[in-house]
């Protein structure tokens, strides 16, 4: 089954799955957050996942920062909806400047790296391989 990993935003959230063999991160997509719930439906009816990693918003102190509260919200309601989904924090400190230097190194031209859903989906990614290299 599938790892799906969410870059979780107050505006947007960027999504990555791994493949079938938990081998490969790849970037879905950025939604507006509002459409979470119904994109996540959509996708669970058709693939099958076993895990589902959040990124975990914290200061560079380790106290939570303000989307910690919305992040926690979506937990419950996800594990209520979802209980058979394993659910997993992950840290995403500096992932977004990660992303960005990911992108350079991939040659993406400078106005398409001012995109945030560029940045948002490739930050899911980094996630989701971050959390792939800590349970190998």
């Amino acid at each position: 089954m599938r790892i799906l990993a969410i870059d979780y935003g107050s505006k947007k959230c960027g999504i990555a799955a791994s493949d079938p063999l938990r081998i490969i991160a790849t970037g879905l997509e950025t939604i507006p957050t509002w459409q979470l719930f119904d994109w996540l439906k959509t996708y669970l009816e058709k693939e099958p996942v076993g895990d589902l990693v959040i990124g975990e918003s914290l200061h560079k102190d380790g106290k939570p920062n303000k989307i910690h509260e919305h992040v926690i919200g979506f937990e419950r309601k996800f594990a209520k909806l979802y209980p058979e989904i394993t659910l997993h924090r992950q840290d995403e400190f500096r992932t977004s400047k990660r992303a960005m230097e990911a992108l350079i190194e991939m040659g993406v031209p400078k106005m398409k790296r001012r995109e945030k859903e560029r940045i948002d989906k490739m930050a899911a990614t980094i996630i989701l391989q971050d959390f792939m290299e800590s349970i190998t």
